[in-house]
């Protein structure tokens, strides 16, 4: 057994299936994605090799794109932005709940729940008040009329909607993997600290923010790369209107390939949302090693 457990070919055979899948299943088709990209193609018939031209049009004359980007990071900030408000429920749940389990659960539910299924349930809470659209009947209730207003179907507040709703599906699950750090940060570290009077805001300062950083981490990579990715609650909701008006990176990227059939130029939207990511995530392991090493 001590043989086994030093042997190269051992390890390589275990390993290797698992990695010709991973290969198999990501880096092939971020291969045929690029080269597609270098493709005057519909996804049908004859394809053209037009090299870069895809991507000179996409970064310089497609008025549809640039917005588009601009309205995906807004969506990754905004998700980022509810990582603190997590980590303090969760701060909140364990200090002050006995059996905080079934209220972690409970902010849990909303991520079970399918995408179509939260989707759809939010068009009809935000529809107007004349097709029982719960959101404006309340306000109406409460006298708030000049508060009531199209939700999904004004271009200035409709991807304001969506922003919302995604905050409201991932707390929960955010939530969770905040409170599980905080649940494995040993008790004798806060009963020292209350010792030399380090309590409440102090002790998480101190103790809760710096013992819990990679998991912040792990919370702020999974919002951001999966924010970029936002596709389907988009498409549920407001399918990219109205007007384009909530057009992101993945649905200008679906409309180009399969509604316009320019599947060569959305291979190239495809590629520089990958980019995108890989940059995102290199940026974002920067900024938390930089602070592990200060607060370590």
């Amino acid at each position: 057994m001590k043989v086994l457990r030093v042997s190269k070919w051992t390890i390589a055979a275990f390993v290797l299936p698992c990695l010709l899948i991973y290969i198999s299943l990501v880096f092939v088709p971020i291969l045929v994605s690029l080269y597609s990209g270098l493709l005057d193609w519909n996804g049908i018939g004859e394809s053209k090799f037009i090299g870069l031209e895809n991507f000179r049009t996409l970064l310089s004359a497609d008025p549809v794109f640039w917005p588009s980007v601009r309205r995906t990071l807004m969506f990754a900030v905004f998700s980022m932005a509810e990582i603190p408000v997590a980590l303090f429920v969760a701060i909140l749940l364990s200090r002050f709940i006995k059996k905080p389990n079934f209220w972690v659960s409970s902010y849990f539910l909303p991520v079970i729940l399918s995408v179509v299924i939260i989707g759809q349930l939010w068009k009809t809470i935000y529809n107007p008040a004349a097709l029982g659209g719960m959101l404006n009947q309340v306000l109406d209730m409460m006298n708030l009329h000049s508060w009531t207003r199209s939700w999904l179907t004004d271009p200035a507040i409709a991807m304001n909607a969506l922003y919302f709703v995604a905050l409201w599906q991932y707390l929960g699950y955010h939530t969770l993997i905040q409170f599980t750090g905080i649940q494995n940060i040993p008790a004798d570290i806060y009963e020292a600290a209350r010792i030399d009077g380090a309590e409440g805001l102090k002790a998480d300062w101190h103790i809760t923010f710096p013992m819990n950083i990679p998991i912040f981490k792990i919370s702020i990579v999974l919002a951001f790369i999966g924010s970029l990715q936002a596709f389907d609650m988009v498409m549920v909701m407001t399918g990219g209107g109205p007007a384009h008006a909530t057009d992101v990176i993945s649905t200008h990227m679906y409309n180009m390939s399969f509604l316009s059939m320019k599947y060569g130029y959305g291979s190239a939207v495809a590629v520089f949302l990958v980019v995108l990511c890989l940059i995102s995530t290199v940026l974002i392991n920067t900024v938390f090693t930089r602070l592990e090493n200060k607060f370590s």
